[in-house]
């Protein structure tokens, strides 16, 4: 069985899905168009689907020229291609909670929740619930409460998931993002405000990384559904 193939510029790897559950991703970020585009045709010529992500433009109009089937998405920068339907997790391990202090926080938190989405994971998007306007939050609190995890997406000082960690009961995922004012150091005091958070419970991924918070909740959620939890590798 193929487990890599080694293309001199990437060695992608093809038994991530049978180790992880989750195939690999593309990081499309400093890849030129074409290094992207021999990688993605490697991928499409095996019938892999794959997920690219912080993709630009750019990147996303070379390869579709090229007359690979991708789709691309501008807000996540997520791009994607399909090889068959998307796998869908039973809806007793889910839904994901994805909420995002505001608008500007809106591309981290739809690459986690369209990373979350081709895993196969249900999600309900609770937007623009900022600690500003705290009454906002506190309406969509029964909805919210509906997730067996939350990801919680936040620039500035990164309050909201301190916040949701200390209402909810369910593991939380807090993404820092790169928005704000220049003290926010590119999303470096949001990242330490997570991390110094007293709110029991709460998940801290780095900066701008929705992709990686929704893998985390992906395989969180896979372990707290038995027959999910047995199909694992």
């Amino acid at each position: 069985m193929e487990t890599y193939v080694d293309l001199g510029i990437a060695k992608l790897d093809l038994s991530r899905r049978q180790r992880t559950g989750a195939g690999e991703a593309i990081f499309c970020k400093s890849k030129t168009c074409e290094q992207l585009l021999r990688i993605l045709q490697a991928f499409d010529e095996r019938g892999c689907s794959v997920l690219g992500t912080k993709a630009s433009p750019e990147q996303a109009a070379f390869v579709q020229a090229q007359g690979l089937p991708v789709r691309y998405d501008a807000v996540s920068q997520i791009l994607t291609l399909l090889h068959g339907p998307l796998p869908k997790l039973d809806a007793a391990c889910g839904p994901l909670a994805v909420c995002c202090a505001g608008t500007s926080d809106l591309p981290i938190a739809e690459e986690a929740a369209q990373t979350a989405e081709f895993l196969g994971v249900a999600v309900e998007r609770h937007y623009d619930v900022g600690v500003a306007g705290l009454h906002r939050l506190l309406s969509k609190l029964d909805e919210i409460r509906r997730a067996k995890v939350v990801i919680a997406v936040a620039g500035m000082e990164g309050a909201l998931a301190s916040v949701l960690s200390g209402l909810l009961s369910m593991p939380v995922i807090a993404v820092p993002t790169s928005v704000g004012y220049g003290a926010s150091f590119q999303g470096l005091s949001s990242l330490l405000s997570m991390l110094n958070s007293c709110a029991e419970g709460l998940t801290v991924v780095n900066i701008d990384n929705g992709f990686g918070a929704a893998t985390a909740a992906y395989r969180m959620l896979r372990l707290a559904c038995p027959e999910e939890a047995s199909s694992l590798p």
